[in-house]
């Protein structure tokens, strides 16, 4: 339903680059040196072949991740900062953060003068929490004391190395983990076409747009309270990190087409460590509408699209970039990878253990400068290993798995398609409600559309945060077991009379708020497919989408409305918007019907309860949310 996007560039990073000196002798003496954790994308398993080392003159770009310094007192800062009274929204600058909780800079400078000493470049990020550096196989084989094989997995080719990158301990002690050695990726968008029987599932530039568009939102949810107040984004910036490029006159004409008046030049485009590709398979679809809704929503915002390549490197620079930089107000993302997946990896010594700290970190800077931070929670219900571990064990989505970022889920509309399928009010999105429709024409119980849903339930990475321990629904759930998976979690059987069950759970809840994301009841995206040469008349025009794609953008675009309906800088939402939602007048309506009638194919409401891990704290009234956080 979605498309998996591969893609890896060796380009040197952005920014100035250390000089190069002439290489020194290989690091060989390992009785002194301390191995550091590598890091590889999801899905390199035992069955991946190795043959033969990489050409050592092959271009390779790594990220060598410093460790946080002071966590838990920088986690007390952001209490602090998004807790009314003393230091309530006194964010620090990218410069202030690098002062406390970075490493020391001579560490740093340190790491840059063992690499020039093997040909290798480096630039340091102004965080002081990532160095890239650039060389080739052969400069990295010595540095790290590895040797970078070939290897290939269901058709992929790549390089990588099976033994940890090792250094001299002096150095080694704070970096967290080196990413980039091996370079498989296999990151996803989170955005869904509607059943290809139920509507134009590919752009059409002869038919005009024939569903939900940004106005039906506003309604939706009040939004138009604060238009009417003359809010409009003005003087906020909206990041979007993306894995693929795009052509910003789409979004131009969305915008035209819907007749919202916009900033003009509004949209700057950040290609990090070289950019990423120009394609539709590359996720070219994601990016737009990722800039046209968030555009939308707040019209006189700017907006900065921050595109890597689909790699770790890529991902994690393009965070990098747009936080450190600290020009965004917002941020948002709707690219991800199952606990799952990462796990797998970790279990086969192909991924380190703090691969998802990389990003936590991160997010935890962007929630310290007062960066509010979205992610899409996923497209495949409770089961987000289905996609890209082709296991059907409970699973969430990383980077929405952090507890410094608000993860967004999905809920289906009585609209358009899902009306027409049944749907009478607004519920949890899960595809449950089609398995008749599916059946009746001929689909087997496991389809490709057995698992669309919003994304949810409980990270097996990060404990609880405390802004979600004693919430009611919290670490405990209902759900509906239309699924049985085997033992191993590789194959499933489906049931067609789900009994309903009760338990509990721990770890970060997800999601943490939900919006419309069904396909079936989704939005039109404008979007050209552009060619190599740049052109952009191939398969122009109109489409109906789905996913949790839409709900990060949108809440980007919302938190710049409020905040310039508010003159205020929001931050980070979490620990706000669940103290709002326990108390009286709660701006969140939570969805706590029980049953298959409100499940993202697993987790359902339960009656009474605050949170519930299928649409998290429910869907916001966006009017008085501004109201909640003035």
């Amino acid at each position: 339903m979605t498309k998996p996007m591969h893609r890896w560039m060796a380009i040197a990073a952005v920014g100035t680059l250390a000089s190069v000196m002439a290489p020194a002798v290989a690091f060989a003496d390992t009785t002194s040196s301390q191995a550091i954790p590598q890091g590889v994308g999801p899905g390199v398993l035992q069955q991946a072949s190795y043959f033969g080392d990489t050409d050592p003159n092959t271009p390779v770009t790594v990220d060598i991740v410093m460790k946080l310094q002071n966590q838990g007192q920088l986690a007390q800062f952001i209490n602090q900062t998004t807790t009314p009274g003393r230091g309530f929204r006194q964010y620090l600058s990218t410069s202030s953060f690098a002062s406390k909780y970075a490493p020391n800079p001579q560490i740093a400078s340190a790491i840059q003068t063992y690499l020039r000493a093997y040909g290798i470049q480096s630039t340091v990020y102004s965080d002081k929490l990532v160095i890239t550096a650039t060389g080739t196989a052969g400069q990295f084989n010595k540095a790290f004391n590895i040797s970078l094989m070939n290897a290939s997995l269901h058709g992929k080719k790549f390089h990588a190395t099976k033994t940890p990158p090792q250094a001299p301990p002096s150095i080694a002690n704070s970096i967290l983990c080196i990413l980039g050695l091996s370079n498989y990726s296999d990151f996803t968008s989170q955005a869904v076409k509607p059943l290809s029987t139920s509507g134009s599932t590919e752009p059409n530039a002869d038919s005009a747009p024939s569903a939900l568009m940004p106005s039906d939102l506003e309604q939706q949810y009040d939004v138009t309270p604060l238009y009417k107040q003359g809010a409009t984004g003005q003087g906020q910036t909206i990041g979007i990190v993306s894995l693929a490029d795009f052509n910003p006159s789409d979004a131009e004409y969305f915008w035209n087409y819907n007749h919202i008046q916009t900033k003009a030049n509004r949209i700057h485009v950040y290609d990090v460590d070289g950019g990423s590709g120009l394609s539709e398979a590359d996720g070219s679809d994601e990016t737009s509408l990722d800039v046209e809704q968030s555009g939308a929503l707040a019209p006189q915002a700017d907006i900065n699209v921050y595109v890597g390549p689909n790699s770790d490197t890529g991902f994690v620079d393009a965070f990098a970039k747009s936080i450190s930089d600290d020009a965004v107000q917002e941020l948002s993302v709707s690219w991800g990878e199952s606990e799952t997946a990462i796990a797998s990896a970790v279990q086969q010594n192909l991924e380190t253990p703090q691969y998802a700290q990389v990003f936590n970190q991160l997010f935890m800077e962007a929630a310290a400068q007062g960066i509010s931070t979205f992610a899409a929670a996923g497209d495949d219900g409770a089961y987000s290993a289905a996609r890209d571990n082709g296991t059907y064990n409970l699973s969430v989505l990383n980077p929405a798995d952090s507890p410094y970022i608000t993860a967004a889920g999905g809920t289906t509309l009585p609209v358009l398609e899902a009306a027409q399928f049944g749907v009478t009010k607004q519920r949890a999105w899960g595809y449950d409600y089609l398995y008749s429709f599916l059946a009746q024409l001929g689909y087997p119980p496991l389809n490709p559309y057995s698992f669309a849903g919003g994304g949810g339930g409980f990270s097996t990475v990060f404990a609880t945060p405390d802004y979600q321990q004693g919430v009611s629904g919290v670490n405990r759930y209902t759900a509906v077991q239309w699924w049985t998976p085997s033992a191993d979690g590789t194959t499933t059987t489906f049931n067609s009379t789900p009994q309903i069950v009760t338990g509990t759970g721990s770890g970060r809840n997800l999601p943490d708020l939900s919006m419309n994301a069904d396909p079936e009841s989704g939005y039109s995206v404008y979007f050209s497919l552009p060619t190599t040469d740049g052109s952009s008349d191939l398969d122009t025009g109109w489409s109906q989408y789905g996913g949790t794609s839409f709900v990060a953008p949108q809440l980007a675009g919302l938190s710049a409305l409020i905040n310039s309906a508010d003159h205020t800088q929001v931050g980070f939402w979490n620990p706000q918007i669940y103290r709002f939602a326990q108390q009286h007048n709660s701006p969140l309506h939570p969805l706590d019907d029980t049953g298959t009638s409100n499940d993202n194919i697993y987790y359902t409401g339960t009656a009474g309860t605050i949170y519930n891990q299928a649409t998290g704290l429910g869907t916001p009234d966006v009017a008085q949310l501004a109201s909640s956080f003035r």
